[in-house]
């Protein structure tokens, strides 16, 4: 294996355990909140003010952490109805296709993400009970969105590993 696959590499797993840390950190935080929400609200009748919005952001971080990660490990799920007929020349390309497209449609989603958070970061908006600003999360959806579609513009040109999975570099 060459010097930029393996530095690549070692980009990759950093990469992913910031992803899955990132994940694992904001699935933790939910369930916490969660509890600690349900305690007061049903022993004590004093449930956390704006605890959905403090959910919904944690979500926000945990879906789009993931989302390289799946990307990067094709993990996605799949239905493969016709393909398993069709030789592994035309299985190779239809994946590189299919990466192609991913990146294309995944990169114009962040292309979108950061207009509208710069829109957003321009009107001030706020959550609406604890006035948390949403720009910077709109962001870093943006932020992610490109990293994914960076994994599948990788995975359109490089060679893949010889059990027909692609080598996995970003």
């Amino acid at each position: 294996m060459s010097t930029f696959f393996m530095s690549t590499s070692r980009l990759a797993r950093t990469l992913d355990r910031v992803l899955v840390t990132m994940a694992a950190v904001s699935l933790f935080a939910m369930m916490a909140f969660t509890f600690a929400d349900v305690v007061l609200r049903y022993l004590f009748a004093r449930p956390v003010r704006g605890g959905l919005e403090v959910i919904e952001l944690l979500m926000v971080a945990m879906i789009f952490s993931g989302l390289p990660l799946v990307s990067r490990r094709d993990e996605h799920v799949t239905i493969d109805t016709v393909e398993s007929h069709f030789p592994d020349a035309v299985k190779a390309g239809l994946r590189r296709v299919m990466h192609a497209v991913a990146a294309a449609g995944l990169a114009g989603a962040a292309w979108l993400m950061v207009r509208k958070a710069a829109t957003l970061a321009e009107f001030g908006d706020r959550t609406q009970l604890l006035g948390v600003p949403i720009a910077p999360f709109v962001y870093f959806m943006a932020a992610l969105l490109a990293v994914t579609a960076l994994v599948h513009v990788v995975k359109t040109f490089l060679p893949e590993q010889p059990g027909g999975e692609d080598v996995s570099v970003v």
